[in-house]
């Protein structure tokens, strides 16, 4: 009974198992055929290719989506190539134009970060601006000068139409400026060192002597500021700067000029009077009240020498004065080659040469800015003298012309700053030996001092070009000789032309007969009416 129940159950059995096989086939299919992007891809039909052909169209089909794939993105990465190469070249220019900056990134979220890395950059600007060494520079004309200040007046080169060459710092942002330098250096004199067990010196403003100071567009103001020491010839100078941010102190140094002698160097022809009148100011400012100074003189030809050696003798007798020397050469007048003989001249220690003329006019106070602002293989100083107008055109409405002494101002309608000439300068000997001294096939007047000028430029020494309220041109007639050549005439002419008056003092002589004229029909028609 169960065998026959088994035999009936068997064909049902076996239509189970092959239905049941069938199924899993076709979800087996269904579940492994590749689908497309949008769709499932439809099994192979009965009219359809075979099995074999369909996969192989399929597989295909994949191919050329995964080549297309392939091309995209090798076109994505040759955009993302050039677009690096293009930031890293950017990056490259940065480098080239701000060396030192690179590394300052102002990450507001860390402020002590963001803090340091601002100082950092601060101290580049220091670093790139001409502060602790000089940069070689083309011309003359790429100097950037000093100014000059005391508490109370600035000396100033760029006058304008309403700036004065000595005037009190009336703009408020000048005034607040130098009144912050002056306040922060006396500040950092009186900051404890913590060395000394002394009781330190207490500083104040009524200290300070002078202060030099310049502005490089792209970087920052530089400041050199000199104070009283604590002995009769020592100073305190402190170097400021401010990279168009706080003002940073760059250097607290005690200078001592005790020792510090100067050669004043004089060639001279002739003009014994004028060379008197130079003797009077360098008895009283070098010899009474400096004291540390030696003059030579270097005489060409032989016509009133002995005028100036009786005027060199009686000062010497006169003043007790040993500390001189007088040098002949009997050859034609050329200054360059008197101030060459007589910087060479020199045997003792290294010295600060000072090239002078025997119609200028110095300071005791000037003597000490010549040695403040030189130092042996680092800095040559450039004074620019205030040039005296002809007293006989500034003082021609008054009774009498005054005293040398009351001539000598610094205002718009006495003189002006020289800013042209650079025949007055102070230089350590061995900074002038070094440089090659003076072109000697230069003869007669002018072109050797620019010569000069444009070695030291084209050196890696500092220029320090800066007007000094001590140091002064006296009006003599200028004579432009016919043996000059042409470009020495036309410069000897524009310096004559300048040293007569101001535009307005000559502009008075020049329609004094039409201002004349105006008067006398001004007083005829008020005698009428």
């Amino acid at each position: 009974m169960v065998r026959r129940g088994f035999i009936l159950f068997l064909p049902q059995l076996v239509g189970l198992l092959v239905v049941t096989c069938c199924s899993m086939s076709i979800v087996y299919m269904l579940a492994c055929t590749p689908k497309g992007d949008n769709e499932q891809l439809a099994l192979p039909r009965v009219h359809s290719p075979t099995v074999k052909e369909g996969y192989e169209a399929i597989l295909q089909d994949q191919e050329e989506q995964h080549h297309n794939y392939i091309i995209s993105l090798k076109k994505q990465i040759a955009q993302l190539k050039a677009e690096l190469q293009g930031r890293t070249d950017q990056l490259k220019s940065m480098q080239n134009q701000y060396p030192h900056s690179l590394d300052i990134q102002l990450d507001h979220s860390k402020p002590e970060k963001a803090q340091a890395n601002l100082l950092a950059f601060l101290r580049s600007q220091v670093d790139k601006a001409e502060v602790h060494t000089g940069v070689k520079l083309s011309t003359e004309y790429a100097a950037v000068p000093f100014e000059s200040f005391t508490l109370q007046k600035v000396y100033q080169l760029e006058t304008g139409l309403t700036r004065h060459p000595e005037e009190k710092p009336v703009r408020k942002d000048k005034r607040d400026e130098l009144i912050e330098v002056i306040e922060l250096a006396v500040g950092s004199l009186n900051k404890p060192d913590g060395v000394s067990k002394a009781k330190p010196r207490v500083y104040t403003a009524s200290d300070f002597v002078e202060g030099i100071y310049r502005t490089e567009k792209n970087k920052g103001t530089l400041y050199e500021l000199t104070f009283k020491g604590d002995a009769k010839h020592q100073f305190k100078k402190i170097v400021l700067f401010r990279p168009f941010g706080p003002v940073m102190k760059v250097r607290n140094e005690n200078v001592n000029m005790a020792d510090t002698l100067i050669n004043v160097i004089v060639p001279l022809a002739k003009r014994a009077s004028k060379f008197w009148q130079f003797m009077q100011n360098f008895r009283e400012m070098g010899i009474q009240q400096d004291g540390r100074i030696h003059l030579t003189v270097v005489y060409f030809g032989k016509e009133q020498m002995n005028e100036v050696k009786s005027i060199l003798e009686n000062t010497s007798k006169s003043a007790n004065f040993k500390n001189f020397t007088f040098i002949q050469l009997n050859e034609e007048f050329s200054r360059g080659k008197g101030l060459d003989v007589g910087a060479r001249f020199w045997k003792g220690n290294n010295v600060v040469l000072f090239f002078c003329d025997v119609d200028i006019h110095f300071t005791a106070e000037f003597l000490n800015s010549c040695r403040l602002n030189t130092q042996p293989g680092k800095k040559v100083f450039y004074p620019v003298l205030f040039s005296q107008y002809n007293p006989s055109i500034i003082y021609g409405h008054h009774d009498s012309i005054p005293s040398l002494e009351k001539q000598l101002t610094i205002k718009k309608e006495t003189g002006f700053w020289r800013d042209f000439g650079f025949g007055m300068t102070c230089q350590y000997r061995s900074d002038f030996i070094n440089i090659g001294g003076f072109d000697l096939d230069i003869k007669g007047w002018g072109g050797e001092d620019v010569h000069l000028y444009r070695k030291y430029l084209h050196s890696n020494l500092m220029v320090i070009r800066t007007p000094v309220r001590g140091l002064f041109h006296l009006w003599h007639e200028k004579q432009c000789l016919d043996e000059l050549t042409p470009e020495q005439y036309k410069m000897c002419m524009q310096s004559k032309a300048m040293n007569e008056g101001s535009h307005g003092q000559l502009g008075m002589l020049v329609f004094k007969q039409e201002i004349e004229t105006h008067l006398h029909r001004y007083k005829l028609s008020n005698k009428k009416t």
